[in-house]
Protein backbone atom coordinates (compact mmCIF):
# COMPACT_ATOMS: atom_id res chain seq x y z
CA UNK A 1 0.00 0.00 0.00
CA UNK A 2 1.42 3.37 -1.03
CA UNK A 3 1.94 6.05 1.64
CA UNK A 4 -0.88 8.28 2.78
CA UNK A 5 0.42 10.46 5.60
CA UNK A 6 -0.41 13.72 7.37
CA UNK A 7 2.57 15.78 8.52
CA UNK A 8 1.60 18.24 11.28
CA UNK A 9 3.65 21.44 10.89
CA UNK A 10 1.59 23.67 13.18
CA UNK A 11 -1.52 23.20 15.32
CA UNK A 12 -1.83 26.41 17.32
CA UNK A 13 -4.41 29.17 16.91
CA UNK A 14 -4.10 32.91 16.25
CA UNK A 15 -2.09 34.05 19.28
CA UNK A 16 1.59 33.04 18.93
CA UNK A 17 3.07 30.93 21.73
CA UNK A 18 6.38 29.26 22.43
CA UNK A 19 4.71 25.85 22.32
CA UNK A 20 2.80 25.79 19.03
CA UNK A 21 3.23 27.12 15.50
CA UNK A 22 0.38 28.52 13.44
CA UNK A 23 -1.70 26.10 11.43
CA UNK A 24 -0.16 24.15 8.56
CA UNK A 25 -0.08 20.54 7.39
CA UNK A 26 1.35 18.46 4.57
CA UNK A 27 -0.80 15.74 3.04
CA UNK A 28 1.38 13.09 1.39
CA UNK A 29 -0.50 10.64 -0.79
CA UNK A 30 0.91 8.28 -3.41
CA UNK A 31 4.10 10.27 -3.78
CA UNK A 32 2.33 13.63 -4.13
CA UNK A 33 2.62 16.41 -1.55
CA UNK A 34 -0.05 19.02 -0.79
CA UNK A 35 0.02 21.78 1.83
CA UNK A 36 -3.04 22.79 3.83
CA UNK A 37 -2.82 26.33 5.25
CA UNK A 38 0.42 28.23 5.65
CA UNK A 39 0.73 30.23 8.85
CA UNK A 40 3.85 32.01 10.05
CA UNK A 41 6.77 29.69 10.72
CA UNK A 42 5.63 27.06 8.24
CA UNK A 43 8.93 27.09 6.38
CA UNK A 44 10.89 26.33 9.56
CA UNK A 45 8.57 23.45 10.36
CA UNK A 46 8.79 22.20 6.80
CA UNK A 47 12.57 22.03 7.13
CA UNK A 48 12.22 20.03 10.32
CA UNK A 49 9.78 17.63 8.69
CA UNK A 50 12.34 16.75 5.98
CA UNK A 51 9.66 17.23 3.29
CA UNK A 52 11.34 18.68 0.23
CA UNK A 53 10.03 22.15 -0.68
CA UNK A 54 10.10 21.34 -4.38
CA UNK A 55 7.75 18.37 -3.97
CA UNK A 56 4.76 20.51 -2.96
CA UNK A 57 2.35 20.61 -5.89
CA UNK A 58 -0.45 22.70 -4.46
CA UNK A 59 -1.38 24.77 -1.42
CA UNK A 60 -4.93 24.83 -0.04
CA UNK A 61 -5.87 27.84 2.10
CA UNK A 62 -8.99 27.39 4.22
CA UNK A 63 -9.64 31.08 4.97
CA UNK A 64 -8.01 34.48 5.14
CA UNK A 65 -7.11 34.78 8.80
CA UNK A 66 -3.43 35.43 9.29
CA UNK A 67 -2.64 32.30 11.28
CA UNK A 68 -3.65 30.30 8.20
CA UNK A 69 -2.07 32.33 5.38
CA UNK A 70 0.59 34.82 6.55
CA UNK A 71 3.34 32.38 5.58
CA UNK A 72 2.23 31.98 1.97
CA UNK A 73 4.11 34.87 0.34
CA UNK A 74 7.30 33.85 2.15
CA UNK A 75 6.87 30.30 0.92
CA UNK A 76 6.44 31.49 -2.67
CA UNK A 77 9.55 33.68 -2.35
CA UNK A 78 11.57 30.72 -1.08
CA UNK A 79 10.36 28.57 -3.97
CA UNK A 80 11.82 31.22 -6.27
CA UNK A 81 15.18 31.24 -4.47
CA UNK A 82 15.31 27.44 -4.73
CA UNK A 83 14.92 27.63 -8.50
CA UNK A 84 11.44 26.18 -8.79
CA UNK A 85 10.17 25.92 -12.37
CA UNK A 86 6.99 23.84 -12.04
CA UNK A 87 3.63 25.55 -11.62
CA UNK A 88 2.40 26.06 -8.06
CA UNK A 89 -1.36 25.75 -7.69
CA UNK A 90 -3.05 27.76 -4.93
CA UNK A 91 -6.64 26.94 -3.93
CA UNK A 92 -8.23 29.57 -1.69
CA UNK A 93 -11.20 31.90 -1.21
CA UNK A 94 -11.45 34.36 -4.12
CA UNK A 95 -10.49 37.43 -2.06
CA UNK A 96 -6.94 36.16 -1.68
CA UNK A 97 -6.09 36.45 -5.36
CA UNK A 98 -5.67 40.22 -5.65
CA UNK A 99 -3.82 40.37 -2.33
CA UNK A 100 -1.46 37.62 -3.38
CA UNK A 101 -0.83 39.15 -6.81
CA UNK A 102 0.03 42.51 -5.20
CA UNK A 103 2.47 40.87 -2.80
CA UNK A 104 4.08 38.87 -5.59
CA UNK A 105 4.47 41.96 -7.78
CA UNK A 106 6.23 43.76 -4.93
CA UNK A 107 8.29 40.97 -3.32
CA UNK A 108 8.62 38.22 -5.91
CA UNK A 109 9.35 39.76 -9.30
CA UNK A 110 11.23 37.55 -11.72
CA UNK A 111 9.88 34.19 -10.57
CA UNK A 112 10.70 31.40 -12.99
CA UNK A 113 7.53 29.50 -12.19
CA UNK A 114 3.84 30.22 -12.52
CA UNK A 115 1.49 30.60 -9.56
CA UNK A 116 -1.92 29.49 -10.77
CA UNK A 117 -4.75 30.65 -8.52
CA UNK A 118 -7.97 28.66 -8.17
CA UNK A 119 -10.84 30.48 -6.45
CA UNK A 120 -12.78 28.19 -4.11
CA UNK A 121 -16.46 28.77 -3.44
CA UNK A 122 -16.51 28.15 0.31
CA UNK A 123 -20.30 27.82 0.30
CA UNK A 124 -20.33 24.76 -1.95
CA UNK A 125 -19.35 21.15 -1.37
CA UNK A 126 -17.66 20.16 -4.62
CA UNK A 127 -14.56 18.60 -6.13
CA UNK A 128 -11.94 21.34 -6.54
CA UNK A 129 -8.95 19.19 -7.51
CA UNK A 130 -8.60 15.85 -9.27
CA UNK A 131 -5.79 13.77 -10.72
CA UNK A 132 -5.28 10.07 -11.43
CA UNK A 133 -4.78 9.27 -7.75
CA UNK A 134 -7.06 11.49 -5.66
CA UNK A 135 -9.83 14.03 -5.51
CA UNK A 136 -10.04 16.99 -3.14
CA UNK A 137 -13.45 18.30 -2.11
CA UNK A 138 -14.32 21.58 -0.42
CA UNK A 139 -16.24 21.34 2.87
CA UNK A 140 -18.33 24.45 3.73
CA UNK A 141 -17.66 25.57 7.30
CA UNK A 142 -19.12 28.27 9.56
CA UNK A 143 -16.53 30.83 10.64
CA UNK A 144 -16.47 34.61 10.97
CA UNK A 145 -15.35 34.92 7.35
CA UNK A 146 -15.59 32.71 4.27
CA UNK A 147 -14.01 29.37 5.22
CA UNK A 148 -13.95 25.79 4.06
CA UNK A 149 -12.28 22.53 4.90
CA UNK A 150 -10.83 19.98 2.51
CA UNK A 151 -11.54 16.30 1.98
CA UNK A 152 -8.83 14.20 0.32
CA UNK A 153 -10.15 10.98 -1.18
CA UNK A 154 -7.94 8.31 -2.68
CA UNK A 155 -9.22 6.78 -5.90
CA UNK A 156 -9.69 3.03 -6.04
CA UNK A 157 -6.74 1.08 -7.39
CA UNK A 158 -6.74 -1.99 -9.61
CA UNK A 159 -6.72 -5.51 -8.13
CA UNK A 160 -3.39 -7.16 -7.32
CA UNK A 161 -2.34 -9.99 -9.62
CA UNK A 162 -1.09 -13.05 -7.75
CA UNK A 163 2.55 -13.84 -8.38
CA UNK A 164 1.97 -17.54 -7.84
CA UNK A 165 -0.67 -17.53 -10.60
CA UNK A 166 1.72 -15.80 -13.00
CA UNK A 167 4.30 -18.51 -12.35
CA UNK A 168 1.80 -21.37 -12.37
CA UNK A 169 0.26 -20.50 -15.73
CA UNK A 170 3.29 -18.82 -17.32
CA UNK A 171 1.31 -15.64 -17.91
CA UNK A 172 3.33 -13.20 -20.04
CA UNK A 173 4.02 -9.74 -18.64
CA UNK A 174 2.14 -8.20 -21.56
CA UNK A 175 -1.14 -9.62 -20.20
CA UNK A 176 -0.85 -8.46 -16.60
CA UNK A 177 -2.47 -5.07 -17.22
CA UNK A 178 -5.39 -6.72 -19.04
CA UNK A 179 -5.94 -9.09 -16.14
CA UNK A 180 -5.87 -6.24 -13.63
CA UNK A 181 -8.60 -4.56 -15.68
CA UNK A 182 -10.84 -7.61 -15.47
CA UNK A 183 -9.69 -10.14 -18.05
CA UNK A 184 -9.13 -13.81 -17.33
CA UNK A 185 -6.47 -16.05 -18.87
CA UNK A 186 -6.71 -18.97 -21.25
CA UNK A 187 -3.88 -21.49 -21.13
CA UNK A 188 -2.31 -22.85 -24.34
CA UNK A 189 -4.39 -26.06 -23.94
CA UNK A 190 -7.64 -24.06 -23.70
CA UNK A 191 -8.27 -24.02 -19.94
CA UNK A 192 -9.95 -20.75 -18.89
CA UNK A 193 -8.75 -19.24 -15.60
CA UNK A 194 -11.17 -16.73 -14.08
CA UNK A 195 -10.03 -13.20 -13.27
CA UNK A 196 -11.04 -13.68 -9.63
CA UNK A 197 -8.67 -16.63 -9.25
CA UNK A 198 -5.76 -14.68 -10.72
CA UNK A 199 -6.10 -11.61 -8.51
CA UNK A 200 -6.69 -10.41 -4.98
CA UNK A 201 -8.89 -7.39 -4.19
CA UNK A 202 -7.40 -3.91 -4.36
CA UNK A 203 -6.66 -1.98 -1.19
CA UNK A 204 -9.68 0.00 0.04
CA UNK A 205 -9.45 3.73 -0.81
CA UNK A 206 -8.47 5.96 2.10
CA UNK A 207 -9.71 9.44 3.00
CA UNK A 208 -8.74 12.42 5.15
CA UNK A 209 -10.92 15.40 6.12
CA UNK A 210 -9.55 18.69 7.43
CA UNK A 211 -11.99 21.01 9.24
CA UNK A 212 -10.59 24.24 10.66
CA UNK A 213 -11.86 26.83 11.68
CA UNK A 214 -15.57 26.39 12.37
CA UNK A 215 -18.39 26.75 14.83
CA UNK A 216 -19.95 23.40 15.75
CA UNK A 217 -22.12 22.25 12.84
CA UNK A 218 -24.66 19.52 13.73
CA UNK A 219 -24.87 18.47 10.06
CA UNK A 220 -21.14 18.48 9.30
CA UNK A 221 -20.91 14.74 9.91
CA UNK A 222 -22.85 14.10 6.70
CA UNK A 223 -20.04 15.61 4.61
CA UNK A 224 -17.24 13.66 6.31
CA UNK A 225 -19.09 10.41 6.92
CA UNK A 226 -16.84 7.37 7.11
CA UNK A 227 -13.49 9.07 6.52
CA UNK A 228 -10.48 7.25 7.90
CA UNK A 229 -9.03 10.31 9.65
CA UNK A 230 -10.76 13.56 10.61
CA UNK A 231 -8.91 16.68 11.75
CA UNK A 232 -11.36 19.00 13.51
CA UNK A 233 -10.45 22.20 15.29
CA UNK A 234 -10.76 22.06 19.08
CA UNK A 235 -9.86 25.56 20.16
CA UNK A 236 -11.59 25.41 23.56
CA UNK A 237 -12.79 23.06 26.29
CA UNK A 238 -16.49 22.76 27.11
CA UNK A 239 -16.25 25.35 29.88
CA UNK A 240 -15.69 27.87 27.08
CA UNK A 241 -18.56 26.67 24.89
CA UNK A 242 -20.20 30.10 24.79
CA UNK A 243 -16.92 31.74 23.86
CA UNK A 244 -16.46 29.14 21.12
CA UNK A 245 -19.91 29.94 19.75
CA UNK A 246 -19.27 33.70 19.90
CA UNK A 247 -16.01 33.47 17.95
CA UNK A 248 -17.15 30.70 15.60
CA UNK A 249 -14.88 28.01 16.98
CA UNK A 250 -15.48 24.56 18.46
CA UNK A 251 -14.75 22.75 21.68
CA UNK A 252 -12.98 19.40 21.73
CA UNK A 253 -16.23 17.80 22.89
CA UNK A 254 -18.01 19.20 19.83
CA UNK A 255 -15.24 17.96 17.55
CA UNK A 256 -15.70 14.50 19.04
CA UNK A 257 -19.45 14.70 18.44
CA UNK A 258 -18.80 15.26 14.74
CA UNK A 259 -16.39 12.31 14.67
CA UNK A 260 -18.84 10.07 16.50
CA UNK A 261 -21.78 10.97 14.27
CA UNK A 262 -19.67 10.58 11.12
CA UNK A 263 -18.35 7.16 12.22
CA UNK A 264 -14.79 8.15 11.32
CA UNK A 265 -11.80 5.95 12.04
CA UNK A 266 -9.71 8.45 14.00
CA UNK A 267 -10.09 12.04 15.26
CA UNK A 268 -7.19 14.50 15.37
CA UNK A 269 -7.57 17.58 17.57
CA UNK A 270 -5.83 20.88 16.89
CA UNK A 271 -5.97 24.70 16.65
CA UNK A 272 -5.57 25.03 20.41
CA UNK A 273 -6.19 28.30 22.23
CA UNK A 274 -3.10 29.83 23.84
CA UNK A 275 -4.96 29.85 27.18
CA UNK A 276 -4.13 26.16 27.79
CA UNK A 277 -0.64 25.33 29.15
CA UNK A 278 -1.31 21.78 27.92
CA UNK A 279 -4.16 20.13 26.06
CA UNK A 280 -4.80 17.14 28.34
CA UNK A 281 -8.24 18.43 29.34
CA UNK A 282 -9.21 18.88 25.71
CA UNK A 283 -8.23 15.30 24.94
CA UNK A 284 -10.04 13.91 27.97
CA UNK A 285 -13.28 15.65 27.02
CA UNK A 286 -13.05 14.40 23.45
CA UNK A 287 -12.35 10.82 24.51
CA UNK A 288 -15.51 10.77 26.63
CA UNK A 289 -17.49 11.17 23.41
CA UNK A 290 -15.18 9.53 20.85
CA UNK A 291 -12.50 7.29 22.38
CA UNK A 292 -10.27 7.17 19.30
CA UNK A 293 -9.29 10.84 19.66
CA UNK A 294 -5.71 12.15 19.59
CA UNK A 295 -3.90 15.43 20.15
CA UNK A 296 -1.81 16.73 17.28
CA UNK A 297 1.55 18.31 17.88
CA UNK A 298 4.28 19.74 15.70
CA UNK A 299 6.46 17.07 14.09
CA UNK A 300 3.79 14.37 14.28
CA UNK A 301 3.20 12.17 11.25
CA UNK A 302 -0.14 10.35 11.07
CA UNK A 303 -0.70 7.40 8.77
CA UNK A 304 -4.08 7.25 7.08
Amino acid sequence: MEPFRIHILGCGSALPTLKHFATSQIVEVRGKFFMIDCGEGTQIQLRKSKVNFTKIQAIFISHLHGDHCFGLIGMISTFGMLGRTSTLHVYAPADLEHLLRSQMDFFCSGLEFCVEFHAVDTMRHQVIYEDRSITVESIPLQHRIACCGFLFREKATLPHIRRDMIDCYNIPLSQIDNIKHGAGWTTPDGVEIAHEKLTTPSDPPRSYAYCSDTRYMPTLHTLVAGVDVLYHESTYDKACAQRAKLYYHSTSEQAAMVARDAHVGKLLLGHYSARYPNEDALLAEAKEVFPNSFLTTEGMTVKV
